[in-house]
């Protein structure tokens, strides 16, 4: 690891006062479970790191009105073991316990599980965000795929690593950005975007900006996630589901749907949503909507089984609330 400085500011200006007007000058410390593996793996190597984690109210989930705000160093267990969050927001909850290590659990942050950057293992040995060889061509479609996503954009075939990110998008949250120019909010759903290259970043976020908060509207949908991993201990899953329900009686009245681990962004199954839109939540229906989220899947040489798998979540997650 390279040698860097550590800031410990006490305040949000003063934290971004304190990052650099480039991704390599600085990076945020929170929970630091990706950040430093990253480091130490010659992956990325900001001169100075800026730890928030001082910042007095950004460890706090709040009801205030109708809506719930998420402070940004929230941990994971915090999440998990909220009143407010189990009984408004399942989903959240089931999310947060797919991350069975409790060390993760309790350094990893909110904010940085949306902002950790994939565990796509070209990546991580350092061929870039895209996965390029020296002649610019992706190497995964050729390569071990096993992983990868079902739902590719661009030359992008790294899957989203979040956990909590499909489960905010289906409950319509959104993020509170601090930065030089002030504080602005963007949708969560908004949050990622696919890089030109393999020097741009997956985030809808300038070098100096901080995620300070998310915030959900507490309008009463009923929402799960349901989640399939290949082993239950300190495992990333290879198919999720999310689910955002408002219903009249068993008639949906409005649905969200977004699957997570399929693609280089949590994928909104808008064709599944449209299965479910006004229709009664039964059995048949719920099989048409697993059928609809899987559409214009693309899967690789190695990845077909992932198509599967999504079906498996939208039901089960659907049939939770069913």
């Amino acid at each position: 690891m390279n040698a860097f400085e550590y800031a410990s500011p006490q305040t949000v200006q003063e934290a971004v006062e304190l990052l650099g007007p480039g991704w390599q000058d600085s990076a945020v410390l929170a929970g630091g479970t990706d950040l430093l593996s990253l480091m130490k793996d010659g992956i990325v190597s900001p001169r100075r790191l800026v730890n928030i984690k001082r910042i007095r109210g950004l460890d706090r989930i709040e009801l205030i009105g109708d809506v719930v705000r998420i402070g940004a160093t929230v941990t994971l267990e915090q999440l998990l073991r909220d009143a407010t969050i189990a009984a408004r927001f399942p989903s959240l909850t089931q999310a947060a316990a797919g991350v069975t290590s409790p060390q993760i659990r309790n350094m990893g942050t909110v904010a940085g599980d949306l902002c950790q950057r994939p565990r796509c293992w070209y990546f991580r040995a350092g061929f870039g965000i895209l996965a390029t060889g020296p002649d610019g061509e992706p190497l995964v479609p050729a390569g071990d795929n096993r992983y990868h996503a079902i739902f590719p954009e661009g030359q992008a075939y790294y899957v989203h690593p979040s956990s909590l990110a499909p489960a905010l998008i289906a409950l319509e949250a959104t993020v509170e950005i601090h930065g030089p120019q002030g504080t602005r909010e963007l949708p969560v759903e908004e949050l990622y975007r696919i890089p030109g290259s393999n020097n741009e970043r997956e985030l809808n976020l300038g070098p100096r900006e901080i995620i300070t908060a998310i915030t959900i509207p507490a309008n009463g949908v009923k929402n799960a996630t349901y989640e399939v991993r290949q082993r239950q201990l300190l495992d990333w899953p290879l198919a999720t589901a999310s689910v955002a329900l408002r219903l009249s009686g068993r008639k949906v009245v409005s649905a969200r749907v977004v699957l997570g681990h399929v693609g280089p962004r949590p994928r909104r199954a808008t064709g599944a949503e449209a299965v479910l839109n006004g229709a009664e939540l039964n059995e048949q229906r719920i099989e048409a909507a697993a059928r609809a989220a899987v559409q214009g899947a693309r899967p690789l040489s190695r990845n077909g089984y992932k198509v599967q798998l999504a079906q498996v979540a939208v039901k089960r997650a659907l049939a939770s609330l069913a």
